[in-house]
């Protein structure tokens, strides 16, 4: 097998992290492996903002969100206290921009399985970066005039281990010819 191929096979949603911060490599590495996902039209529309697991403005999406949702007492937060969260935002006049992101969020996911760290693709808080106080967020994060929230990644080391999912082939896969 290629290492893609092991990376897409042993990956899983991480729900639990140490407290070791990425290093600047690390980090670096997946950054880039979403910088270099395709775009439509070969765009480039995306853009990534890093925040660090104790930034301010987390705790203030944590408790929106689980407002939103009717929430008390949840046990851990959206991104289950990883030290790195990487929120991707796009040209919302862009058509395409939903699934540019969505091809970068998997690089920078088998990226991070690549380099031994746990991922956490997240779209839970889609409603509050959408909502009333978007531009309070956005502002927050620093994205570009025009942009919005596309789905945001939690990277870190793992203090939990998970088995991948598992799928049906059978009932999912039809081969029309």
């Amino acid at each position: 097998m290629s290492t893609v191929t092991e990376a897409i096979t042993k990956r899983s949603s991480t729900r639990g992290y140490t407290n070791e911060p990425l290093t600047k490599e690390e980090l670096d590495l997946i950054i880039e492996a979403g910088l270099k996902a395709p775009t439509g039209a070969n765009k480039q529309e995306l853009h990534f903002s890093v925040l660090q697991g104790d930034h301010p403005i987390l705790k203030e999406l944590e408790d929106a969100k689980n407002a939103m949702r009717g929430l008390k007492d949840v046990p851990h937060n959206f991104y289950y206290e990883a030290p790195t969260i990487i929120f991707i935002s796009a040209d919302k006049e862009y058509r395409w921009s939903e699934i540019d992101a969505g091809i970068a969020v998997e690089n920078m996911a088998l990226t991070a399985e690549e380099l031994g760290l746990g991922n956490l693709i997240i779209g839970c808080v889609f409603d509050v970066m959408r909502g009333e106080d978007r531009a309070k967020y956005e502002a927050a994060m620093k994205f570009p005039k025009g942009y919005e929230y596309e789905i945001a990644i939690a990277v870190g080391h793992k203090a939990v281990e998970k088995v991948p999912h598992t799928y049906n082939a059978d009932a999912q896969v039809t081969y029309i010819s």
